[in-house]
């Protein structure tokens, strides 16, 4: 068992195919990773008090934090982390028991805090923190702290998520190449 997965009340990460996780990062308990997804330097992902699902050619980049709720009184089912499919994390985002579906690029350092729902193709500024129980209705972009609608999503930005995430498996490709040439 690779020391980056970690097995935590019987439950052990579960990766899918040409799955790339950086030796730095770290990935605790009910976590699901499906195909084509990379995880970059120094990502912490703990699924250790619910469970995280990442769906297939998600990018999730260096130094981001990936965590969920806890089930309580208040909230029994507490809140899960649910990651769609061609997602892109950008660098130090932290991600906290929220849902974000297909095609969405979330900006660099942002905040996305219990119970938020990010729809389908919604770009998210760098910086921007969205409160608990909020939901980004799909097509535009959101800024700000706490974030705000700003705009629709041109044509070319909607076509640009999708690019994201090809450009993010193509190099997540790179490196499963190169480490497979230079180990012994």
């Amino acid at each position: 068992m690779s020391v980056v997965l970690r097995t935590f009340h019987g439950k052990t990460p579960s990766t899918g195919q040409r799955v790339m996780i950086d030796a730095s990062s770290v990935i605790i308990g009910d976590v699901t990773i499906a195909d084509d997804v990379s995880i970059w330097p120094l990502v912490a992902i703990r699924g250790d008090v619910n469970y995280i699902t990442i769906g297939t050619r998600t990018n999730i980049q260096d130094g981001s934090v990936l965590h969920v709720t806890h089930q309580s009184a208040a909230n029994p089912a507490g809140n899960p982390l649910i990651i769609g499919a061609e997602v892109t994390v950008g660098h130090k985002v932290m991600l906290h028991g929220c849902t974000i579906k297909d095609r969405v690029l979330i900006g660099m350092g942002s905040i996305i805090l219990d119970g938020a729902v990010i729809e389908e193709e919604v770009m998210i500024g760098a910086g921007s923190l969205v409160p608990p129980g909020k939901r980004l209705v799909s097509g535009f972009l959101y800024l700000g702290s706490p974030v705000r609608q700003f705009r629709p999503l041109s044509e070319a930005e909607i076509e640009g998520l999708r690019y994201s995430a090809d450009n993010y498996v193509k190099w997540k490709d790179d490196y499963l190449h190169q480490k497979s040439h230079t180990q012994p």
